[in-house]
């Protein structure tokens, strides 16, 4: 990557200014781009589907709430390229005052609890009529005194075919609660244009990548899968979207773990006027939630510990030049002053092991740790 010293300073410079901005690039790209906007460039639906109307970058959470709350980047300084990235004077930006913040410590599940905390969640699958539900954890790793910069270009550097990102939204002054400073590189799409066609995802199942592409995939990871499938045509139903081309299941490699992946397409004018609505009824889907949905999440309240806050929502352009690349915010982390924390969970069936949940939740969460690991030890 070209200019790759002073890539990574101006991103360290920009965060010490802290500037509201969001920096990403898009799957199978080298082009990064950068949003860059002043505080007043800050929106915050109290709703989804608010979104009708909006341009911008979204960052939305899992839920909405005052710890967690849903931002629009209005567009403010849009580059894209490294080159042109560059030319931005970091020194004319606006020091944004922002009040200190002190998160809660974040809650660490002990492996022991976890486990229990899964073979609770199978137990209630097969009393229930729950099929499927997603349980997450922390994990938290040291910072030491690595660029934050350089670990975003690694993280690019290993991805590719990921939407990889660095926000930051720090705590206005004002007193609005913002999300404080996230990266990740998520494989998963949640709602993407190209040209006059749009596009959705059903994204499940995980297994470690295979140095020879010779995936098997197992009935358990099939019928996860399968739900997300499901749930999509289910929601094409209520918004009458008809016809749509279908392509899949096939392997997804993203980082170290390989997914099921089918791809939905349908032409965008199906949703000229109530994109936010489409997008507010597709989140969540069943591969963060599980199936059926109302069932998972109301489950996933009582068997979790922690907030989820900005893992499993979503993130990316939106109708950004008239484009729309929505991203399920997976394989993501937090950073904090002093660490990281980590976000990772799996998708339970009755078919599942808990020992094997354990693992899973380790293996996605080596996409990150690697990247951060590899400048660590430079």
């Amino acid at each position: 990557m070209t200019n790759r010293k002073d890539f990574a300073l101006f991103i360290d410079n920009l965060l010490a200014k802290n500037c509201p901005f969001a920096l990403w690039s898009m799957p199978g790209s080298h082009t990064p781009e950068i949003l860059v906007a002043p505080q007043e460039g800050l929106i915050h639906p109290d709703q989804l589907e608010k979104l009708n109307g909006q341009e911008g970058f979204v960052f939305a959470p899992y839920n909405i709430s005052e710890n967690a709350p849903l931002v629009l980047l209005k567009p403010g300084i849009h580059k894209k390229g490294i080159d042109e990235i560059l030319t931005i004077d970091c020194e004319a930006l606006q020091h944004e005052k922002v009040e200190e913040v002190h998160p809660e410590p974040p809650f660490i599940i002990s492996k022991k609890d976890y486990l229990k905390d899964i073979e609770t969640t199978i137990g209630k699958i097969k009393e229930s009529k729950l099929a499927k539900v997603i349980v997450s954890r922390l994990i938290p790793f040291q910072r030491k005194s690595e660029s934050i910069g350089e670990v975003y270009l690694q993280l690019l550097e290993q991805t590719p075919n990921a939407f990889v990102y660095l926000v930051n939204l720090p705590s206005a002054a004002t007193g609005q609660t913002q999300a404080g400073l996230w990266m990740g590189a998520t494989p998963e799409v949640l709602l993407k244009s190209d040209d006059k066609m749009l596009e959705t995802v059903s994204l499940a199942g995980t297994q470690s990548r295979r140095d020879d592409g010779d995936y098997s995939w197992h009935t358990k990871e099939i019928e996860e899968q399968a739900f997300v499938s499901r749930y999509i045509l289910d929601v094409f139903y209520r918004f009458n979207i008809h016809p749509y081309i279908t392509e899949g299941p096939d392997t997804l490699e993203s980082g170290q773990v390989a997914h099921l992946s089918t791809i939905f397409r349908f032409a965008a004018k199906k949703l000229d006027c109530n994109l936010g609505d489409f997008v507010a009824e597709l989140h969540p889907t069943p591969a963060v939630c599980g199936y059926p949905k109302p069932k998972a999440a109301r489950f996933i309240s009582k068997i979790e510990k922690h907030d989820r806050r900005y893992y499993s929502g979503y993130i990316g352009p939106w109708r950004l030049n008239g484009d729309v690349g929505l991203f399920v915010n997976l394989r993501c982390l937090e950073v904090r002053p002093e660490q990281y924390i980590l976000y990772s969970g799996g998708g339970i069936t009755s078919r599942s092991v808990p020992e094997d949940e354990w693992e899973e939740t380790n293996k996605k969460a080596t996409t990150l740790l690697s990247a951060i690991e590899a400048v660590q030890n430079r």
